[in-house]
């Protein structure tokens, strides 16, 4: 699958071309087609096209910011959860140092899968880090409180277990659910026909030929930058590390 920024130049070099052609047709075109009426007209019938993908991209864009701020609000979530499970398995008692080391090094190696060093390799649901937690979690199956104390600690711990094994889950569900690639390209569809618009009524200069492709770049970036927001991790823009590193912190310090 492309990524972001490469659809983003795909979408700008498109929306550029209908500028090109709406610029090369006023050329063919005889006078008596580019009237001030057939001016008023065509501009007419684009503000409907105009306002209608202003809207879009506007939901689009709110989606997008949405979606991100979710996934960080997960990843904040999954760390707070494994430093509050380490504390509550110190408080248990020493029996749960071999549980804490499981705990630690899934804690290392999920931080090691969201945001590693080359963010294109991130992965989300790494079998090996699914194994490692189950470990953590037959381990902590296999202590035996002896007393009510030891047993309310040992149902909260497993209720924290629960919840960070359902966040593997979480996070992979909200990365399925970005724009459906269809949708983008009847956006793009909008766009490249206001140009095209825009390059037919154009003067022939040197300014108009930049407006024109700066206008274009910033729309392609507009729509690359709502690709990246729904990507959430691996990109240019991606979900800050801080909450995960934080925890892997507190737990290598103990």
């Amino acid at each position: 699958m492309l990524s972001p920024p490469i659809i983003g130049l795909i979408v700008f070099a498109v929306i550029l071309a209908g500028g090109l052609v709406g610029w090369e047709t006023r050329r063919r075109l005889p006078a008596h087609h580019l009237t001030d009426e057939t001016k008023n007209f065509i501009s007419v019938s684009t503000a409907v096209i105009a306002t209608l993908s202003a809207l879009v991209l506007g939901l689009l864009i709110s989606n997008a910011n949405s979606s991100f701020n979710a996934l960080g609000g997960d990843v904040t979530t999954l760390s707070a959860q494994i430093i509050r499970l380490d504390q509550i398995l110190r408080r248990y008692g020493p029996d749960t140092q071999p549980a804490r080391e499981l705990l630690r090094r899934y804690a290392e190696q999920k931080d090691a899968d969201l945001f590693p060093e080359d963010p294109a390799d991130f992965r989300i649901g790494d079998p090996s880090t699914y194994a490692l937690f189950q470990d953590f979690e037959d381990a902590l199956l296999a202590l035996k409180p002896g007393n009510a104390r030891d047993r309310w600690w040992m149902g909260q711990a497993l209720a924290l277990a629960g919840k960070i094994g359902d966040a593997r889950w979480l996070l992979a569900q909200r990365l399925g659910q970005g724009t459906p690639r269809t949708f983008l390209v009847l956006v793009v569809f909008w766009l490249t026909l206001l140009f095209a618009s825009f390059g037919l009524f154009a003067p022939p200069n040197l300014t108009s030929a930049v407006t024109l492709a700066l206008c274009a770049l910033a729309v392609a970036g507009a729509l690359g930058m709502i690709l990246e927001l729904e990507q959430g991790f691996g990109g240019l823009v991606h979900v800050s590390s801080r909450p995960m590193r934080q925890a892997v912190e507190a737990l290598q310090a103990d």
